[in-house]
């Protein structure tokens, strides 16, 4: 018998590289260095995206990002941030340090994402929310008043239980991911013929929008998609990211020109004409010596700016090598040195007019003028749909909606506005405190209107007391500014 010979590989050969150059991924924490934040320090190898991912890591923990450093103009990914938790504090939770370390340290590994995300909820969430449980549908196309209230009743005349729905609105369009299960057995919908009915059903209520006027030539501003049903590497997409795209793929960017974003307060005598509305600014200048497209923000700083603005760079499909992000008593700067994924700066000025048009539309994506109502309730099949066709018969229109499911608990925000733009008025407020029986009401940033037209009154005690629901509203009249 000829006797067959391998050849040997170690199976430590493939860490070689790292016992020579040292970790491929450092991360660290110092809570000495600053008295007031908290720096975690990122050295990787470089990969494309690789910057979203981690600033990624951080926005889902509610960290704001008052500082940055970027630098990765080699095989080197060298970052340095300054954050600080939702309360303004330094991070002082073991549990959240450990897995900042861990879920960074998955970023630079294939389906990175879903590993960090696995990692958060076995740490964070003593019940996780499996999204794989569920079937996951894209919609996006041309708004108007009450649509997010039409597909949510599509939804339930198709039999389907809305588990977890997030919408955005923004220069009047829509987008908006949803997890739904079906109605009777809670499972996942896999049937591609009742999917196609679902697709074809909620597209017809997306077109069905208003004569398009001869200004609106281009196709994509018109076209609505439904079921874009992820598999795979979308699976795993962050929803947020996932809006950002369906945004941009309804171009939503193609609104009015840059204009004043500020907050639906009426600025005192003692607040300045700055401080009442701070402008936004994108400029893009070329530095030819180097080679790079460097693009100047200026703008109101909120949670999750840094995020939306890598977020949109990196899938228009730019590389961002040096970064440098501060803000300032209320006010962010952001620069950014970037080239397309070809190593090509931008050469054209409708290539830079674009990119400033999106960074522009993707900063004011968040910032949603309205009243905020969040609503707890017992879970059950139609809830979702009675909710929103009692705000659109009472003539509210939802511009923001974040709808998830913890256990046997339904949990609703929503940011809505009158629907003939109007501001809501505090008596409309009272009407529905009254109708609803006990509830927790909290209103900021009172500028609602004491008096208004008489108009009908809400129902919600009708509805859902009839199915015994104990039903929580918080109201309040600051702008949308993070999930």
């Amino acid at each position: 018998m000829n006797e067959v010979y391998f050849p040997y590989f170690d199976p430590d050969f493939d860490k070689l590289p790292e016992r020579i150059n040292g970790p491929i991924c450092r991360v660290c924490i110092d809570n000495e260095s600053m008295d007031d934040c908290t720096v975690v320090k990122v050295d990787s190898v470089n990969k494309q995206g690789l910057l979203l991912e981690v600033v990624q890591v951080l926005t889902d923990l509610n960290l704001t990002i008052s500082k940055s450093y970027i630098s990765s103009d080699a095989v080197w990914f060298m970052d340095v941030f300054h954050v600080k938790d939702e309360h303004g504090n330094k991070l002082t939770d073991q549990k959240v340090i450990n897995y900042i370390k861990q879920a960074i340290g998955t970023t630079r590994e294939t389906h990175n994402s879903a590993k960090a995300k696995t990692y958060a909820n076995m740490v964070f969430s003593p019940e996780p929310n499996n999204n794989n449980e569920h079937t996951v549908i894209e919609m996006s196309g041309t708004d108007r008043p009450g649509l997010f209230s039409e597909l949510s009743a599509a939804l339930a005349d198709l039999h389907c239980n809305v588990v977890e729905a997030h919408a955005w609105s923004h220069n009047d369009r829509l987008a908006c991911v949803a997890y739904i299960s079906d109605q009777s057995t809670h499972t996942p919908i896999e049937d591609p013929n009742r999917l196609a009915s679902i697709e074809d059903h909620l597209t017809t209520v997306l077109r069905a929008t208003i004569t398009p006027t001869p200004t609106t030539n281009q196709p994509n501003q018109q076209e609505a998609k439904t079921a874009d049903f992820l598999g795979g590497e979308g699976a795993v997409t962050n929803v947020e990211r996932r809006l950002h795209q369906l945004m941009l793929s309804v171009r939503d960017f193609e609104g009015p020109p840059s204009r004043t974003v500020s907050l639906p307060t009426t600025p005192s005598d003692s607040e300045s004409d700055e401080e009442a509305g701070m402008k936004t600014t994108v400029k893009i200048e070329s530095c030819d010596e180097k080679g790079y497209s460097i693009v100047n923000i200026n703008c109101k700083d909120r949670p999750r700016l840094m995020f939306d603005t890598v977020c949109t760079l990196t899938d228009m499909q730019y590389v961002i090598f040096h970064a440098s992000i501060n803000s300032d008593g209320g006010y962010a700067f952001q620069e950014y040195f970037i080239r397309h994924l070809d190593g090509c700066a931008m050469s054209t000025e409708c290539e830079k007019q674009r990119v400033i048009k999106c960074l522009e539309a993707a900063i004011e994506r968040r910032v949603c003028e309205g009243v905020r109502l969040e609503l707890c309730a017992d879970n059950r099949v139609g809830l979702l749909s009675d909710i929103t066709r009692v705000l659109r018969e009472n003539g509210l229109n939802v511009v923001r909606a974040d709808v998830e499911t913890q256990g046997e608990k339904a949990i609703n925000a929503f940011y809505v506005r009158d629907m003939s733009g109007n501001k809501i008025d505090m008596e409309f407020i009272e009407s529905m405190k009254k109708e609803m029986g006990p509830i927790a009401l909290q209103v900021k940033n009172d500028t609602l209107r004491t008096s208004s037209p008489e108009r009908s009154r809400f129902s919600f005690s009708h509805m859902l007391k009839a199915s015994g629901s104990l039903i929580t509203l918080l109201l309040s009249s600051h702008p949308c500014k993070y999930s």
